[in-house]
């Protein structure tokens, strides 16, 4: 059996941003001293024109990033997640929400797979502090195509957008000819009809897996590919809360406001059923390997597979 591909979704975005840039002489790249980092450095090669490097002043770069969107440019704004999210959170709410302006979020190293830089920059926040920004598409891919895609419809789609991408190379689990990216719209990658289990990023290869696993004990487990949190995909997730009834989430995100928290709000009024939600348990993050903290997180194939079976 060949071995499975895996890349980073922070260098799908650099690459997608370079590719897209040979088409669009308006898309413009910023980011704040981190080019080498959220790989928008492939960019910067390419198009040095229209590479702006901002200095570790984030708040300033969205600003910035919002005064060129004023003048017909499509900017992207990238910087690590916890520094957009957080650092940025009122210019981001402000400059760009408030007025609806068309620029780019790009969150490069989101959640505890930034490993050993520890709790201060594993933020696993930015999904549900970005939720409550009104006209905010939110977008986490789960692995290199899905990330180009989400990227390439950014571009396409006016109005503000936070992409957010991982620092640990993850399983290429879309390269099929029949795959299609969509705003809004999940996709099935499994079918089962003892339960669905909704992921979304660098856990939906993991949930795949642990879907099989489920099989072999005599469980039939469906599973969804959430990439777009918001809007999330409304009529998918309740179609399959009443063709299972039981409904489990997978995020490497707080289980507060993040993935989980939609899909709770989504079923809470439309199709009541019993929702478990897996993910950072309301708490920091430490300094460790991804794939370990993957792990002690319950994050991986066989902590989702443990934590199913002991709910079930």
């Amino acid at each position: 059996m060949s071995e499975v591909k895996k890349i980073a979704t922070r260098e799908s975005y650099g690459n997608a941003l370079a590719e897209l840039g040979k088409e669009h002489e308006n898309l413009v790249v910023l980011d704040a001293d981190l080019a080498g980092a959220t790989k928008t450095g492939i960019f910067k090669k390419a198009f040095p024109d229209r590479h702006i490097d901002c200095g570790i002043a984030e708040a300033n770069m969205v600003t910035i990033a919002a005064g060129l969107a004023t003048t017909g440019l499509v900017p992207f704004a990238s910087t690590f997640a916890m520094f957009a999210a957080g650092r940025a959170f009122e210019q981001i709410r402000n400059s760009v929400g408030y007025p609806a302006l068309n620029v780019k979020i790009g969150a490069t190293h989101a959640g505890i797979t930034v490993g050993e830089d520890g709790a201060t920059h594993q933020c696993n926040e930015d999904i549900a502090l970005m939720r409550t920004i009104p006209g905010m598409t939110i977008i986490n891919p789960s692995d290199d195509v899905e990330a180009k895609a989400a990227v390439k419809a950014a571009y396409e789609t006016d109005g503000p957008f936070y992409l957010r991408f991982g620092r640990l190379a993850v399983p290429v689990i879309n390269d099929n000819a029949d795959y299609k990216f969509e705003i809004g719209k999940g996709i099935v990658l499994r079918e089962g009809k003892d339960l669905t289990i909704i992921a979304s990023g660098v856990p939906v290869a993991a949930a795949v897996e642990a879907a099989e696993m489920l099989a072999a004990d005599g469980i039939d487990a469906k599973v969804i590919n959430i990439h777009t949190i918001k809007p999330l995909d409304d009529e998918l997730v309740i179609a399959a809360a009443k063709e299972t009834g039981k409904v489990f989430t997978v995020e490497e995100h707080s289980i507060i406001g993040g993935l989980g928290g939609a899909v709770c709000e989504c079923l809470s009024g439309a199709c009541p059923v019993p929702v478990k939600r897996i993910g950072v348990n309301d708490c920091y993050g430490y300094s460790g390997p991804a794939v370990k903290l993957l792990e002690e997180y319950g994050l991986d194939a066989k902590g989702i597979y443990k934590t199913i079976k002991e709910s079930l």
